[in-house]
């Protein structure tokens, strides 16, 4: 008479033990993350993480922003390379960026790390990533959870989100109601593409061009695949320094939508910004991507950063100490537009002229 084996939560793919050791291999990074109100509360493996609000004293009125992203299909290109310990620097910079647009400092982060099945060496260097950028963004990641789907995703597959939380003094609250005409708009360079837009870039480089992920780029001095890896820029603690340098109206991460679209969300009825396109030269990754894929500037403008990352509008006394302290700090920034009447214009910010 044989014997019958009864249905287990591991032969239907999901492995507790190996998602114990992703944690174990996982909390030397998180410990790196720590700051003063975290320390001694608690650790990693807790139902909830901990952050003592009491310590933020220097805060007469304090308000809580949140924010929360994913990187989208980038984490594919990720998964093909076998390179992980990057992705998570994407993660935080979609996260704390758009906290600090308000004025916030970035407090703390979880995430979340959906996979196939838990490969614990490849969970722990993802969440590598995301505490190194952590560290980059001046926050602590006080937690998060990695949840393996066998049979909706394939044993390599796996996404990426956070959330993150972040502090700001209400009347120091920076956006449209400060901004006033006669403003000078500055512009941030991005590291690359950073984390949107991928999806076309997909299609454009993989599906028409027929390019690889290992294929030279004379362009790039590296490969593509190296190319299109690189990691989002983090600048929270270079806008949170502008404002205790210098004065600051506002903020925008250019994000999903382009810098126009991005950039007008901030901008107040009545008002427009214009950006000169002359003021620099996108990256040869977005000239790739216009010709592979003989797409229209408008097109590309409206979809991927174009080589700025973040915008500062600030009053024109500001400009100079808003140059020098982000030359300081390694921001490669320049003038590139003026806050003006609307006038006829139909939305908040348009670009005008070429690139140089």
């Amino acid at each position: 008479m044989s014997e019958t084996t009864g249905a287990s939560y591991a032969a239907a793919g999901v492995d507790i033990e190996a998602g114990d050791r992703a944690v174990e291999l996982m909390k030397e990074w998180v410990k790196k993350t720590q700051r003063p109100e975290t320390t001694g509360l608690g650790g990693l493996g807790g139902f909830a993480g901990l952050f003592d609000a009491s310590a933020l004293k220097r805060y007469e009125r304090p308000l809580l922003a949140s924010a929360t992203d994913g990187v989208g299909t980038k984490v594919d290109l990720a998964r093909k390379l076998g390179v992980y310990d990057t992705i998570g620097h994407d993660l935080v910079g979609m996260v704390v960026d758009d906290l600090v647009v308000c004025g916030a400092e970035p407090l703390f982060m979880t995430d979340y790390i959906c996979v196939g099945k838990v490969h614990p060496e490849r969970v722990a260097a993802i969440v590598k990533g995301i505490a190194e950028g952590c560290v980059l963004a001046g926050c602590a990641l006080v937690g998060g959870e990695t949840a393996e789907h066998p049979g909706l995703l394939g044993a390599d597959d796996f996404d990426v989100a956070g959330a993150g939380t972040g502090v700001v003094e209400a009347d120091q609250v920076l956006g449209a109601d400060r901004i006033r005409k006669g403003d000078v708009v500055l512009a941030m360079a991005s590291s690359g593409l950073h984390s949107n837009g991928y999806s076309l870039v997909r299609h454009v480089l993989f599906d028409r061009a027929k390019m690889s992920l290992d294929e030279q780029v004379a362009e790039f001095g590296r490969t593509l695949g190296e190319e299109l890896l690189e990691p989002t820029r983090i600048y929270s603690l270079d806008c949170l320094a502008l404002t205790r340098t210098t004065e600051v109206h506002a903020f925008s991460h250019v994000t999903g939508g382009g810098l126009a679209n991005n950039l007008a969300r901030v901008i107040p009825d009545g008002l427009h910004a214009t950006v000169d396109r002359a003021t620099w030269t996108p990256g040869p990754v977005f000239d790739l991507v216009g010709k592979a894929g003989q797409v229209e500037r408008l097109e590309l403008e409206k979809t991927l950063n174009m080589g700025v990352g973040m915008i500062a509008v600030v009053p024109e006394t500001s400009v100079d100490v808003a140059l020098a302290t982000l030359a300081d700090r390694g921001v490669e920034a320049w003038v590139a537009g003026e806050i003006t009447e609307r006038g006829d214009h139909a939305t908040g910010a348009t670009l005008t002229g070429d690139y140089a």
